[in-house]
Parts: structure tokens; sequence; C-alpha cells
């Protein structure tokens, strides 16, 4: 499905690119062999999100909210470790030939941040293949083959992080780690939620801990999921929404580690707090709500945000003479703030990628095919003026009108990511499938709902034109990811009116 929309932040970029990235920060030296605990932070399933799509309002992501946290967490007196589970470079297995450059300097990117972050190893999924082993090696982030074993000091303790798909592999490779020598075992399992709830509960699977680091599809991962097993499994929020915080705590002696009672109470006060934070959003993207009462919940939202990483982010100490653990999910919420480093990557990018996608459009690109015989072509908004000038007004004062211009202001009307739903006819017969030659059809037109319309203008008949769109038609854009606050019912009465959906105001003689 699309990713598109407007208003979005990041997406899309090229290769080939001439720009010398900067080096990457130096790692911080380790923290004091005698640290009575570590942080541990985990990202998954980033599917090459560099930061949030959409045109709603409050999105969760970005890259470099993901970097200002565990900056943040660093100036503390713990060491913190940052892993990726892998399946975060690209979003497709796929690519047509116009995405690859746009995509390879978004990978880039992408490595560049992660390094600045202090990556210390990351698990590889299928999408990180996307354009072979030998590109994505070529990026040099600290890999961890499948079935592959990294121990890593944390502070008093060591932390395994190993990499599997099934339970042998997983128990094997924890076998492994704890041979090694690592007091705490993490781990990255490629595949579902149910999968590796399945793999940790096998007898005696090694791991005290296990991140599904792989979805079946790209909107199965849109919420974070713990299941409070024998072994705690963890699904994480995917496309950089949320990161995934361990809090390890050593007790007097080295033991097995049990997660904190404490933690769940933690969890059930977040999960309300997530729960009053849904209804604000809600209300705050509600078609026409008033400034000042959208400015009123936005407030109080933003005391809901504070309140939530307060808890998300507090201390944990030992509660005894045994080693302890707890699981916190951090949602990057759009309020939180990010790192300049990682700011400096993303703009860096997206100076890049317009000028990289037009030039390639300009030497590569292909015109949409012509309709089929007897199949409506597009013809543009304004062949509807001479029959329907009593909708214009209508559709004029609305944001579909002006669509290509909320692209514009944020640098993003090249971005491949963002294009097709702020056009008429994005890669459709008769169309747009060029980014150099969208002149003509920007904006979201009558054609967009209604269809091609060459037929019905040479015929005018409710036989030759969808003269009601339904909501299949908004969703292709106004999708769950874009706009996750989309109710048909609710939105579409703000792009009717007189003329346009509703009957035409009658002027009776005086």
């Amino acid at each position: 499905m699309r990713r598109l929309l407007p208003g979005l932040f990041l997406l899309a970029a090229l290769s080939g690119c001439s720009r010398k990235e900067s080096a990457p920060a130096p790692t911080p030296p380790p923290a004091s062999a005698q640290a009575p605990g570590a942080i541990l932070f985990f990202s998954a399933d980033t599917r090459g999100y560099l930061g949030p799509c959409g045109c709603s309002e409050n999105m969760r992501g970005g890259i470099a909210r993901a970097a200002f946290q565990i900056q943040e967490a660093r100036k503390g007196a713990l060491p913190v470790l940052y892993v990726d589970g892998g399946d975060s470079l690209f979003g497709s297995p796929t690519l047509k030939p116009d995405q690859v450059p746009q995509e390879e300097r978004k990978a880039r990117a992408l490595a560049e941040s992660m390094k600045r972050m202090g990556l210390v190893v990351r698990a590889v999924g299928e999408l990180d293949d996307t354009r072979g082993a030998d590109f994505r090696r070529g990026l040099g982030l600290p890999e961890l083959e499948p079935g592959g074993v990294k121990v890593l000091p944390a502070g008093k303790r060591e932390v395994g992080v190993v990499s599997a798909s099934d339970a042998a592999g997983l128990k094997q490779a924890s076998a492994k780690a704890r041979a090694q020598g690592a007091d705490f075992v993490v781990g990255l399992f490629h595949g579902t939620l149910e999968e590796a709830q399945r793999a940790a509960a096998t007898p005696e699977p090694g791991v005290d801990l296990v991140l599904a680091t792989h979805t079946a599809s790209e909107f199965d991962g849109e919420q974070n999921k713990l299941t409070r097993d024998a072994v705690p499994v963890v699904g994480l929020q995917s496309k950089g929404r949320s990161l995934l915080r361990v809090d390890l705590a050593y007790g007097a002696k080295p033991g097995p580690f049990t997660p904190q009672k404490t933690a769940e109470d933690t969890e059930r006060e977040a999960a309300s707090i997530d729960r009053r934070m849904a209804l604000l959003d809600k209300e705050i993207n509600l078609p026409g709500i008033a400034p000042e009462l959208k400015s009123l919940k936005q407030q109080k939202r933003e005391e809901l945000v504070a309140r939530r990483q307060a808890l998300l982010t507090a201390p944990v100490t030992a509660t005894g003479d045994t080693d302890s653990f707890s699981v916190r999910f951090v949602p990057l919420e759009s309020n939180l703030a990010s790192s300049p480093e990682a700011v400096a990557v993303v703009n860096a990018y997206d100076a890049d990628v317009g000028k990289m996608n037009l030039e390639w459009a300009k030497a590569h690109g292909q015109d949409c095919p012509a309709p089929e015989k007897g199949q409506a072509a597009f013809v543009g908004s304004a062949a509807c003026a001479d029959c329907h000038k009593e909708t214009f007004p209508v559709w004029e004062a609305s944001k579909h009108h002006r669509a290509i211009e909320t692209l514009v202001e944020v640098g993003k009307q090249y971005h491949l990511n963002c294009t097709g739903c702020h056009v008429t006819g994005w890669e459709q017969p008769g169309g747009v499938c060029r980014l150099d030659k969208m002149a003509g059809r920007e904006n979201v037109g009558c054609e967009s709902c209604h269809g091609p319309g060459s037929l019905h203008v040479e015929d005018p008949s409710s036989d030759n034109i969808t003269a009601r769109p339904g909501q299949a038609v908004c969703v292709t854009c106004h999708n769950r990811e874009n706009s996750p606050h989309f109710d048909f019912a609710t939105y579409v009465p703000r792009i009717l009116g007189p003329g346009h959906g509703q009957p035409q105001e009658v002027k009776r003689k005086p």
C-alpha cells in the first residue's frame, strides 16, 4: 500500500549522491565496569522510515527523536547499549527503477544515524537486503548474522544478543552466549510475535527476553505488545514509532534475572495515559474543531506525554539481592525533543532527494501508458468547470485544492513517497508517471475522487463517472498510516457543499 500524503515528514531518497556524508560521532567511552545496572534500547522493523508519514496531528516516530532518547540516557551513570533488530533499511523487498536512488540514499541516512546513536549490533532481515547483501555490508553497520552471538559488557554484568528464526536456533545461540559469559540474554527473533511466543515457550530456551523483529505485513506492527510469559516476548511498534527500553538492575550476587514486579504497575499507569491520549488525538483531529478548543486539548495531551515520559525514563534499581529487569516502551511522540545531529542527517537527505528524483525522471522517466480503447482518460479539473461551476468554490476552499502546496512548503514535492496523494492520476493510464511532468495535474482534483473524466466530458452521464465516491476511494490515501483518525462519515461532509453533494441555495425574488 502506498505511503503518502501532505505535511509528511521524511521519506524517500536517492543513490549516487555526491554529498560527502559527515563522519559518525565517536563512540562514547565504556561506562564503569562497576555500574550497578545498564540500560538497553532496541529498535526493529523500522522499514526505511526516517520519520513519520502522514497528514494527521501528533504523528509518532522519527530517527531524530529516537537518537535524543538514547543521548539523554547516556548522560546518566549507567552504560547504555543500542541494538537494532533488523528489517530497518528498506520498506519493501523489491523496488521499481525510479525508487532505487531515493531508497538507497535513505538507507544511507538511516545507517549514518544509527552509527551516531552508538549502535553496538544489529540483526539482519530480508528487508535489509532489498538492494543486495553487498550494499547492506557496505553501510558499515555492526551486523549479527542469523544464528550469531554478541556478548557486550554492561557494567557488572555482560549482555548477550543472539539472532534466531526458530526455537532450535534460539536455544543454540543462547547457549553459546551463556558459554561466553552472558548474564542476560536477549533473543532477536526474526519472526512474528506469535512465532516468537511459540519459540520462547519451548523447554529452557535460554533467553531472558525475546524481541519479535518481523511483522507479516506492512500494517501488522501498529501497536506495541508485551506478553508476560515465562520468557517475556515483545512486539515493537513498526516504522520507527517507538523504542523498547530494558533496564537491568544488579543485585549483590550474579544470578538469574527476574522481571521486576513494579514494572507492571508502571505499565498499567502508562497504558491508562495512552488511552486518554488516544481520545484526545481523535478529538484534536476532528475536522472543523475550533482553534481554541484544539489548543486546549493539545496542551492537555502534551502534559500527558510529559507524565508518561517521566514514568518511562525513571531510574530502576535492584529491589533485593537478585538481578532483575524491567521492560518499557518509549513512544516517540511528536512533541518530544530531537537530536540536532540526527536532524542534520535527515535534513541532508531531504535536500538531496528531491533534486535526485527530478534528475532521474528527466533522464529515465517514462510516461504513463495511454488508456486502452474505450477507457476514460484524465483531462484535468479545468475541463469540469464549464458544467460544474457551482462545485468549484467548495473544492477551492478545501485542502485538496492546495495539496501540492503542502509539499512545496516542506520541500517534498519531488519525494516519491509523497507525490502520489498530492497529484491527480498518479501512475494510472493516461495520468502522471513522471515527476518532471506534473504540470496541470497538481493537487487532489475532481478526477482523484470521481475517476478519469474524458468520456464524461464527451457525453455527460452518471454511467461514465463515479458520481458518489465511496470510502474505498478515500482510503487509498487516507489509510491508517497516513491518516489514522480518518472516519469516512465524519470527514466527507468537510469537502461537500452547495452544488457539490449538497443542494444549492435557491435565491428567492424579493
